[in-house]
């Protein structure tokens, strides 16, 4: 279901600290927002890719 940025955002947040991705925040902002711009959809299931592709680009596996 699409969801507002902010609902977008906070998702993204909460993958971010459950999983222990280290960037910045204002990169991982920008770089959310444009992931889900580039895909036409904002949405749980955007942010769980992007949070995906995230980890891999950071080499850090998604366990916890």
């Amino acid at each position: 279901h699409k969801c507002s940025q902010d609902e977008y955002l906070a998702m993204i947040d909460g993958y971010v600290g459950h999983f222990g991705l280290a960037l910045d925040p204002e990169t991982l902002r920008h770089e959310a927002l444009e992931w889900a711009t580039t895909r036409g959809s904002r949405s749980g299931r955007t942010a769980w890719q992007f949070i995906q592709d995230l980890a891999g680009r950071l080499g850090k596996p998604l366990e916890g």
